[in-house]
C-alpha cells in the first residue's frame, strides 16, 4: 500500500493481466539450437548421443550417435563409429560412419573405416581407407530404425 492509501507503482505493474489478444501480439523467442564444441585440448571418452550440432576440435574416443550434424575440424580426432544426419570431416576418423543425409570429406580429412551414406563428397586430397556403400534415402533409413553398421543390412532397408 502506498503512502496515501493507493497502490505502489511496483504493485500496479505486477498486477496487470494480459488479454489473449495482447499475448498473441507479443514476440516469440526462436527455438534455441543445440550446439556443442569439444575443444582442441580436450579428450572425451564414452558415448555421445542426442540432437543438435557437435563440433569436434579435440579428441573423442567412443561412439557418436546424433540426430543432427557432426563437424570434425582439422584438429579433431575421432576413434569410434559415427552416426548422424550430416557429417563433415576435416580431421581424422577411425571407425565406421553412417550419414543419413550427407557426408563431406574435406581435403585435410581422413577416414579409416567403412562409410554408408546417401550423398558423399570427397574433396581433392581427402583420404578414405575403407568401403563405401551408397543407399537410397528412405523413411526407415532416415529414422535410423532397422539399420546396423554392416553394409549388408542396408540392402534390405532400401529394396
Amino acid at each position: 500500500m502506498g503512502l496515501f492509501g493507493g497502490q505502489t507503482k511496483a504493485a500496479e505493474q505486477t498486477d496487470y493481466q494480459y488479454t489473449p489478444e495482447e499475448q498473441e501480439e507479443m514476440p516469440q523467442l526462436p527455438e534455441p539450437h543445440t550446439n556443442t564444441v569439444i575443444a582442441k585440448d580436450l579428450t572425451v571418452t564414452g558415448t555421445l548421443r542426442g540432437d543438435g550440432v557437435v563440433q569436434i576440435e579435440g579428441k573423442v574416443e567412443g561412439e557418436i550417435s546424433l540426430k543432427g550434424y557432426v563437424i570434425v575440424s582439422d584438429t579433431g580426432v575421432i576413434k569410434g563409429p559415427i552416426e548422424a544426419d550430416v557429417i563433415r570431416i576435416a580431421g581424422s576418423v577411425e571407425g565406421n560412419i553412417i550419414a543419413h543425409d550427407h557426408l563431406r570429406l574435406e581435403k585435410t580429412g581422413s577416414v579409416v573405416g567403412d562409410v554408408t551414406t546417401v550423398s558423399f563428397v570427397v574433396e581433392d586430397g581427402g583420404r578414405l581407407n575403407g568401403r563405401t556403400t551408397m543407399i537410397k534415402e528412405t523413411s526407415a533409413a532416415r529414422s535410423g530404425q532397422d539399420i546396423q553398421a554392416g553394409a549388408g543390412d542396408w540392402e534390405d532397408v532400401t529394396q
